[in-house]
């Protein structure tokens, strides 16, 4: 500790004594450093480690948060209570499971499970989901149990159809999931914060346990989990929290800025320590980080300063449309990878639909990717197949776990006769006894019962394959009983029959390495009657997208804006500034919107280190068609003197436009500006600077014409102060070809321009195409490039 480098406000943060404590950590201020180095300090100052709770917000977080500790002090952390809050939530639900609704085996459902379970109950309540979403429900009851409502609550707040519909469909899945002896995620939160408010001794035991409780990004938490770490510091009063108000990105998922906003009134005698000294990028980019969030007015004054020199300006490039934005994007990519490893550049964007364009130009130019917010592993379907008997192992009242394992592989058991196991299951029900879970009843299951002779001896040997497996389980590894039900059910022989056999079979082969390197110890739970396979689905349940990312490789990273929060990289290209899509149309119509969308923007811009790119399209594809678009709003509260405005350009026909405004190809007077200096002008081979726009400051913007082509006129004219000027002429089209020259399509291949007719962005091409023959194409939407 004593050689640990930590500037005047980091060590303020490290050596607090008691009371309460906020860290206004901005962007790359090495709030983690700090978090860690006062858990050591506690630890090296004398408190056992079983007396100190640190609260992450994913799993990989924690892992890394207890390496760090231990590095720091030197010897193990065994004790320390750490991880999320809903792997917290799950460890404190099974020691007090005597005072809980659920048994300690119960099952953590996911959001298929619980959609699933939320299908049964609408049906079995007469609601058809074909007109009232389950997910739509699912939503609104996920909200509820945020704000630590229940049935009742909610039904005493309902204001439209939707939420009449939910008052009849709550508690009946509530009494549900109790059946199947179940937690959804929310539930997690909502039951334990129910323990600790209203059971006697709960909240007492575990706050005395207590002594100090550390939570990171505390800017996203919600109200059940504000509630949940007062309930837990409420003996010592020493909460500390991490986090940046500027960095609150994920009220549409239910966490509240006020949290951290009024912990200074809700934790009287907090001290303060600001982090404002970035260790990450250079100087223009945070001038532009902060030029932007000084604007919202929901936050804590700051301003995120370094040691950096300025750097490259940050370029806000203009492009034609998504294709040419993402060509655009795999060129600076491929011009700098000499330079750079490709883990080193990231691709950012506002919603997931705005990958494809970059993937295409990417698997065109050979670029190796990988996408962040994906499929992930534990969302397979082969590996969710696999798990299901694992769970129903654990937990025999898992009907969704049960339908989930009898319809696969294949047993003679068809929809028919799982609708009549229903039946049988619930034929209690109507004389007041509870409903049976569904492998119990498949147990006994018999022809005599209305079960077709095939089907009632296949639902047997089911169960008696679980029992079989489930009697060696005491004595298991996670491994074991893993292999133990593979070899039972003929689980890899059923795969491999499949046509798509051999990947989902190497999957399965992954989840035996995860069942073999996982370790009861890396879960922190004291209760030694749960079995290894108890506490490896538990660890399973709760991982994240970002727990199973792997940033390793050699290969771009394609990512979301909500994922990247926490990650940094070299070089970032900051996609879709534009307005609807960047900030989103639906933020204005909520209250703080904006100001959200805002701090998204902020979270995206100090991801990068070394260079950042915001680019934009004129055109671009959205819910199904071609649409025009704006720049977005955020673009005009850039600070001019860091900003270098760009027109992407592929570099085959930069060099006929620059032919024809000067001759022997020389630049305009002016041309090598501000974009001939530095690494950003080397990594420019694709874009045309100087004349394509000019950047002036002004209130008016959007007052003057933006459109592409039919702009060529305007060059020369000055726009009022404030706006983004654009200037085109017909030399700047996407396209110039002449008949004879060779050319290659994206998708038809290599061809020979035969006609060219039409000008500027109407101009179209026949061409004959070497596989598929004559074909017409629209030049500016094409993709050509040169044969």
């Amino acid at each position: 500790m004593r050689g640990l480098r930590l500037n005047p406000e980091q060590r303020d943060a490290v050596e607090h004594g008691e009371g309460p404590l906020l860290i206004l950590a901005g962007a790359g201020s090495g709030k983690t450093r700090v978090l860690t180095a006062r858990a050591a300090r506690l630890i090296e100052e004398g408190l056992e480690p079983t007396r100190l709770l640190a609260v992450t917000f994913t799993n990989k977080a924690a892992g890394e948060m207890r390496e760090r500790i231990e590095g720091l002090i030197g010897r193990s952390t065994r004790g320390l209570w750490i991880g999320t809050f809903h792997s917290i939530a799950a460890r404190i639900l099974r020691m007090e499971a005597p005072h809980a609704s659920r048994t300690r085996a119960f099952t953590i459902y996911d959001e298929d499970d619980s959609i699933r379970t939320l299908k049964d109950v609408m049906e079995s309540a007469g609601y058809d989901p074909r007109r009232w979403a389950p997910r739509a429900l699912r939503g609104r009851i996920s909200s509820a149990k945020n704000a630590l409502m229940g049935p009742a609550e909610y039904e005493s707040e309902a204001f439209d159809l939707l939420a009449e519909v939910v008052t009849k469909v709550y508690p009946a899945y509530q009494r549900e999931l109790t059946r199947r002896n179940a937690y959804d995620f929310d539930d997690l939160l909502f039951e334990t914060v129910r323990l600790l408010e209203t059971v006697d001794g709960v909240k007492d035991r575990h706050a005395a346990r207590f002594a100090h409780v550390l939570v990171d990004e505390y800017q996203d938490t919600n109200h059940a989990q504000y509630r949940m770490v007062k309930a837990l510091a409420s003996r010592h009063g020493n909460l500390c929290v991490v986090g940046d108000d500027d960095q609150a990105v994920y009220g549409w998922r239910g966490a509240d800025i006020r949290n951290i906003l009024d912990f200074e009134a809700d934790f009287r005698g907090a001290h303060v320590v600001r982090l404002e000294r970035n260790y990450r990028s250079t100087g223009s980019i945070l001038e532009v980080a902060n030029a932007v969030i000084c604007r919202n007015l929901a936050r804590k004054p700051k301003r995120l300063h370094t040691e950096r020199e300025a750097g490259d300006p940050i370029e806000v490039v203009r492009c034609d449309d998504e294709r040419a934005e993402a060509a655009w994007v795999s060129s600076q990519i491929e011009a700098g990878r000499g330079m750079r490893g490709l883990n080193e550049f990231a691709v950012l964007y506002r919603t997931n639909a705005q990958s494809r364009a970059f993937e295409e130009a990417f698997r065109r130019s050979g670029i190796p990717y990988r996408i962040v917010g994906g499929v992930p592993f534990y969302e397979r379907r082969e590996v969710k197949d696999v798990i299901a008997y694992l769970r129903l192992l654990v937990n025999p009242a898992d009907d969704v776990a049960f339908l989930r394992a009898v319809g696969w592989p294949r047993r003679g058991v068809g929809a028919k006769s799982l609708e009549r196991l229903g039946e049988l299951a619930r034929a209690d029900d109507d004389a007041g006894e509870a409903i049976q879970p569904l492998a119990l009843v498949a147990a006994r299951a018999r022809h005599e019962d209305g079960l077709p002779r095939g089907a009632a001896r296949g639902l047997r040997r089911f169960a008696d394959g679980l029992a079989d497996v489930r009697a060696s389980l005491p004595a298991s590894s996670a491994r074991e009983a893993l292999e133990a039900c593979v070899a039972t059910f003929g689980l890899a022989t059923a795969l491999a029959e499949e046509e798509d056999g051999a990947d989902r079979l190497e999957n399965v082969s992954e989840l035996f390495a995860a069942a073999e390197a996982f370790e009861r110890e890396g879960v922190e739970d004291p209760d030694d009657e749960a079995t290894d396979i108890e506490l490896f689905l538990q660890s399973v349940s709760l991982r994240s997208d970002l727990d199973e990312a792997d940033f390793d490789g050699e290969a771009v990273t394609m990512i979301t804006l909500h994922n990247a929060k926490g990650l940094e990289f070299p070089v970032v290209f900051l996609g879709g500034l534009e307005e609807g899509l960047f900030p989103l149309s639906r933020a204005m119509e909520t209250p703080g919107g904006l100001e959200e969308e805002r701090r998204l923007f902020y979270v995206g811009v100090t991801r990068a280190m070394d260079r950042l790119s915001l680019t934009y399209a004129d055109h671009r594809w959205r819910a199904g068609m071609a649409s025009r678009s704006a720049p977005s709003s955020f673009i005009d509260e850039l600070p001019e003197e860091h900003v270098l405005p760009r027109l992407a350009a592929p570099r085959w026909r930069r060099r006929h436009a620059r032919d024809v405004r000067q001759p022997g190809g020389r630049r305009p007077a002016g041309g090598e500006g501000r974009s001939g200096t530095g690494a950003a002008a080397r990594w420019a081979p694709a874009v045309e600077p100087d004349r394509s726009f000019t950047w002036q400051r002004g209130a008016n913007r959007g007052s003057s014409d933006t459109g592409g082509a039919g702009a060529a006129g305007a060059a020369g004219r000055s726009a009022p102060p404030g706006e983004l000027e654009y200037d085109y002429d017909d030399s700047q089209v996407p396209l110039a070809l002449t008949p004879g020259v060779r050319v290659v399509h994206p998708r038809f291949g290599a061809g020979e321009v035969l006609q060219v007719y039409g000008f500027g962005r109407e101009a179209k091409a026949d061409i004959a195409f070497e596989t598929v023959g004559r074909k017409k194409v629209v030049v500016a939407y094409a993709g050509l490039r040169p044969a």
